[in-house]
This record gives C-alpha cells, structure tokens and sequence, in this order.
C-alpha cells in the first residue's frame, strides 16, 4: 500500500474521533423516532459483532455480542440526538466499546492462561533470534510442543488480548476529543493516527485495512496474501502494537 493509500484510511480513523465531538446538548429523540434508528442502524451493530468476533476467536456468542452492541448504539443516541453524517463514526466507537467493555468485565483470559501467553511468546521470540530469521508457523508450534490448532488458537487468544489493549488507547482518544472538542483537537488525533498507520510496513498497512476497513476476516485475509491464518494474526498483532506505541509516544 503506498503511504498515500494509508493517510486516506488514517483519515477515515479521525473522521470517528472527530464526530466523538458532539454537541453539549444533544436534542433527545422520542421513544418511537430512537426505535426507529435502532433499527436503521442494526447492519452497523452486525458488521462490528462479525469482525470483533472472528478476532476474539468466540469467545462470546454472536447474539450476546449483537446484544451489548444495541445497547452502546442506543447509548450513543441518546448522547448524540438525531443522527447526521457523522453519527456512524461516533456510534461505531461506542458499540466496539460496548463489547470490548464486557470481554474485560468476564475477565475472559485467566491470569495464569495470560502467563502462560507470555512464556510461549518469549519462547517464540528466542526461536527467532536463535534461527535469524521469523520461524515458520509448523518451527513454532513444534518449540511451543502445541499441535497447528492449539498454535493458532494462541495465536487468536494472544491477539484478541492485544486488541484490547488498543482499543483502550483509541478510547482514551476519542474522549480527550470528546472533552475539548475544538479542531486544533481534531487535527492533532487525527494527525496522530497518520503518523501511527505510517510507522507500518507495506504488508502491515495491507492486513490493517483488509481487517479494519473492508471488514475481512483471517481467513479472507490469509487467502489474498497467500498466508497462514496465524501468520495474519502474527502481522495484525505486530501492526497494533506499533500503533499502539505510536499513539501513547
């Protein structure tokens, strides 16, 4: 992906923190016109539940996920009021978030199951700089002593954990637009967010749109770039946590 292709998804990224900035006193919506836009925005609540949920690998249930996603959408209209172009971005936040918020509410991964991660990636870590180069996924699960299955469950596990952690960063974003909105804020999050897709490498910057934008899921993604499902999940992981650092430097 050139970097130009990038800054143009970066800007679909500031287009939501820079509809996070709603108006102090949002006109409140009628029970009959808030049902109706629940409604008109159901297709949303489902297009975010199908990606969370191939990335938290069913952890919980597609209609449970669906169901916590109605409520960050009736949520976000009632803080927003009557929808306008930029309420799909701004509710798009609120319904990740919604979900994301119950996953670390169900306390999902066990701490010792989370240590466990942590073993088997400085496992994954010294095997690479042991072999000089990135091990093969049959190199790694063979050190980790994990059938193909288990090693792309970790690899599922270990990112959904990741994601998390993001999505926490970009939350923390959207708010500090919500609080001062203003477009020096604007630009500045939205400047961030160019500067954190363009510390990615061309292949990075390509699973991140596949998976963000377009919506695909690892498997999609893998069969386009010719690649294992872990080996997506590995690209989608490394890619977050650039942005991720990016965006907290």
């Amino acid at each position: 992906m050139a970097h130009g292709a990038a800054t143009g998804h970066a800007s679909d990224y500031g287009a939501a923190y820079g509809a996070a900035q709603v108006a102090e006193y949002a006109p409140v919506l009628d029970a009959r016109e808030e049902q109706r836009q629940l409604v008109a925005y159901a297709p949303l609540v489902k297009r975010i539940v199908r990606q969370l949920n191939a990335q938290v690998s069913g952890v919980m249930g597609r209609e449970d996920m669906e169901q916590i996603g109605l409520m960050g959408l009736l949520e976000a209209l009632r803080r927003y009021g009557m929808p306008d172009a930029g309420f799909g971005s701004f509710a798009s936040l609120r319904i990740r978030g919604a979900i994301l918020d119950e996953l670390r509410r169900q306390d999902w991964r066990p701490r010792a199951v989370r240590q466990d991660s942590h073993k088997m990636r400085d496992q994954v870590r010294a095997l690479t700089r042991s072999l000089g180069r990135e091990p093969t996924d049959q190199e790694a699960a063979a050190a980790l002593g994990l059938s193909q299955e288990a090693y792309v469950q970790y690899q599922l596990d270990d990112g959904a954990e990741l994601l998390l952690s993001f999505d926490e960063v970009l939350q923390e974003a959207a708010e500090r637009a919500h609080s001062a909105p203003g477009p020096e804020e604007q630009f500045m999050i939205k400047h961030s967010l160019e500067q954190a897709l363009m510390a990615l490498d061309e292949r990075e910057q390509r699973v991140i749109q596949m998976i963000y934008e377009f919506e695909l899921s690892y498997k999609e993604v893998a069969a386009v770039l010719d690649l294992s499902d872990a080996r997506v999940c590995q690209l989608n992981k490394a890619a977050l946590a650039k942005m991720k650092a990016a965006l907290k430097g």
